[in-house]
C-alpha cells in the first residue's frame, strides 16, 4: 500500500468525518482518478513532436498515453477533424496515488518561483484542475534529452459533492495551495 493511501485512511478520513459530520466512512470524499493531458498545437505540422510527448508522458506517469484527436475542423486554426493534437493518461488506483505522491513531494517543489497552487481552480463539482508550464519538473525526464518544453494540465477528480469538501480533502492530503 502506498504512503498516500495510508495517510488517507489513517488521517484524512477521520478528520473529514469530524469536520463534515458524515454518518458513514463511505460518504467521505476520495480521489477517484487523475487525468494528465498534454495539448500540442504544433503536432499538426510535425508528428514527431507528438511521439516525443507521448514518450515523456509515459515516463512521467508510468502508463502508456492515449493520442487525442480533434473533434471538428476549425479553419482559422488550420485544423481538420480527426487530426492528432495531443495525448492524455487517466490514472486510477495505486498508480494514481504513486503519481500524486511524486507530484506533491518531488515535482511541485521543483517548479520555478513556486508559491503554491491556485485555490480558484475547482469546477463546482469537486474536481480540481491546474497546469504545469514545463515537464522537466519531474525527475524522470532528462533535461538534455528533450526537444522542447511542453506544458500539461492535471485534473484531480474527486467524489466530493462540493468544492469546499474537495478543497478540505486536498488540503489534508498536503496539496500545496497558495495562501
Amino acid at each position: 500500500m502506498t504512503r498516500v493511501k495510508d495517510k488517507y485512511r489513517g488521517d484524512v478520513v477521520p478528520a473529514l468525518m469530524k469536520r463534515f459530520a458524515y454518518a458513514n466512512t463511505m460518504m467521505v470524499p476520495k480521489m477517484s482518478k487523475i487525468v494528465v493531458n498534454m495539448g500540442l498545437a504544433e503536432a499538426k505540422e510535425d508528428i514527431k513532436i507528438l511521439e516525443n510527448a507521448m514518450k515523456e508522458l509515459a515516463a512521467i506517469t508510468g502508463q502508456r498515453p492515449k493520442m487525442t484527436r480533434s473533434k471538428k475542423a476549425i479553419a482559422n486554426f488550420k485544423l481538420r477533424a480527426g487530426q492528432p493534437i495531443g495525448c492524455k493518461v487517466t490514472l486510477r488506483g495505486d498508480r494514481m496515488y504513486e503519481f500524486y505522491d511524486r507530484l506533491v513531494t518531488i515535482a511541485a517543489p521543483r517548479i520555478r518561483d513556486f508559491r503554491g497552487l491556485p485555490t480558484n481552480s475547482f469546477d463546482g463539482r469537486g474536481n480540481y484542475t491546474f497546469g504545469l508550464e514545463e515537464q522537466v519538473v519531474f525527475p524522470e525526464i532528462e533535461y538534455d534529452a528533450i526537444d522542447s518544453i511542453k506544458g500539461m494540465d492535471i485534473t484531480i477528480v474527486t467524489t466530493a459533492n462540493t468544492d469546499e469538501e474537495a478543497m478540505e480533502l486536498l488540503k489534508l492530503m498536503k496539496l500545496p495551495f497558495r495562501r
